[in-house]
């Protein structure tokens, strides 16, 4: 059996997304892990360290910002998308300031969410810490 691809979490309060986007990049070779809260991410995130994470914006309780600041505490390097269906500047220019480097506007293309996910697990993958690696 070949090896996936890499591991990816999707973080997103809307199931349909989050069932969506594992079906999508499971069928491409991913391992996805979800998680429907910024809170259930950053549980997550204490033992698993995925090669990139999609982390949606808008969520109760714990908005993306908040959330991509626990994870730059807890796993800092590792590569973060965000996915907003909301056009504003501010939310991404403080991602951006967060080491953000790509952004996915809600509705979006599968392929295109797929081409991105590859390039950036292309590039050069963050080393997961059940490797003994950082």
């Amino acid at each position: 059996m070949s090896r996936p691809a890499g591991d990816v979490m999707v973080v997103d309060d809307q199931s349909g997304v989050r069932k969506l986007l594992s079906e999508v990049l499971g069928k491409e070779g991913y391992q996805v892990e979800l998680a429907e809260s910024g809170c259930e991410a950053i549980q997550k995130l204490t033992t698993y360290t995925p090669l990139l994470i999609l982390l949606d914006m808008r969520m109760p309780y714990l908005s993306g910002l908040e959330t991509l600041q626990e994870i730059r505490q807890i796993c800092g390097a590792v590569p973060v998308v965000i996915m907003t269906a909301f056009d504003e500047l501010d939310i991404i220019t403080e991602a951006k300031e967060l080491g953000v480097r790509h952004w996915i506007q809600k509705p979006f293309n599968l392929n295109d969410v797929c081409f991105l996910v590859k390039a950036l697990l292309a590039e050069k993958p963050v080393k997961k810490q059940d490797e003994g690696l950082r």
